[in-house]
């Protein structure tokens, strides 16, 4: 009769003074408390913005969100004008960026000679360091001139039926807005989206070129999907540069605290409005209501960056199924 082998007992786990002197115990520990930092620090924003907003917030609580008034000299608040600028001028700047952006990381990535695609990611990332102040500087002296005397024309020329497009048009407001903040945004989704496309295994590349695919249909079809959650989180990080945005917009928005439907008129940003009445905000209720619009924005961030993340996830989740 066959006796059975002997059961093979898993080694010893080790003590926790050998983990100690192995270090386990000593890097968990310091990277915990590296991790805890950056959980303790957002939570104490959020703390801090709440105490400093709590006039503002007894006095007007959630009808701060939706109230249009912004009447300082009447000590009357509302957010409503601010979100709306800030959501509308990111929004068009994601429009305008988004396509520029990807595409110019794809062409960069897969398309240009690499000397040339050297050159300019080089260019691209000059770009992306130069000031906000800067491009509100530039925007002031060629890009409203040109935005008011022949591009909303034109728009309004061509699609003036459009409440959109309509009213009369002064070079500032949510579309120049707009305007600069995509310019401001689309170095960063190149770089972002290039990085991306370039981390694409070449197996994958030359796998689509064997079965008898051409090099745009290579990219396209397979380089691309491949990569579409490091641009989709270029995109994200696009739109929280857009929506914090401050010194460019504010010169070039026109600073109105109402809400327009024509993407000519002038509007106002939480950014901007905070970076333009804080130092002369007076009593108690005034400077409140800046700190709860800043808790506005940071709340929205992290709103919209939590959407970006479950999209990843979903994505991410339907492809690996479908695999």
């Amino acid at each position: 009769m066959a006796t059975a082998p002997p059961a093979v007992l898993p080694p010893p786990s080790k003590t926790y003074s050998a983990r100690l002197r192995g270090g386990d115990e000593v890097a968990w520990a310091i990277t915990l408390f590296f991790a805890s930092v950056v959980l303790a620090i957002t939570a104490l924003l959020v703390y801090e913005l709440w105490i400093w907003g709590l006039p503002a917030e007894k006095k007007f609580g959630f009808g701060f969100l939706t109230s249009r008034m912004w009447n300082p000299v009447e000590e009357q608040f509302g957010a409503l004008p601010f979100i709306y600028g800030t959501v509308l001028t990111s929004v068009i700047a994601l429009f305008i960026s988004v396509p520029l952006g990807v595409g110019a990381a794809i062409y960069l990535s897969e398309l240009a000679v690499p000397k040339l695609s050297n050159s300019l990611t080089f260019l691209v990332e000059l770009l992306a360091a130069v000031p906000s102040v800067i491009f509100g500087l530039l925007a002031i002296f060629t890009l409203v001139p040109l935005m008011r005397d022949y591009v909303e024309p034109g728009l309004k020329a061509a699609f003036g039926f459009i409440p959109l497009f309509s009213g009369p048009t002064y070079g500032v407001g949510y579309l120049t807005a707009g305007v600069i903040l995509a310019i401001m945004t689309f170095p960063f989704i190149i770089s972002v989206s290039r990085e991306a496309l370039l981390s694409v295994p070449r197996e994958q590349r030359e796998a689509a070129l064997a079965l008898g695919a051409t090099k745009w249909e290579s990219t396209y079809q397979v380089v691309v999907p491949f990569a579409k959650l490091g641009i989709m989180g270029s995109i994200f990080l696009g739109l929280a540069r857009a929506l914090g945005e401050t010194m460019a917009v504010t010169m070039v928005i026109g600073n109105d605290p109402s809400i327009h439907a024509s993407l000519f008129a002038p509007g106002y940003t939480i950014a901007a409005v905070i970076a333009n009445e804080f130092t002369e905000a007076t009593g108690n209720v005034y400077p409140a209501a800046l700190v709860e619009l800043g808790l506005v924005l940071f709340l929205i961030t992290i709103v919209i960056n939590g959407l970006a993340r479950l999209l990843i996830i979903v994505t991410s989740g339907k492809g690996t199924a479908k695999a």
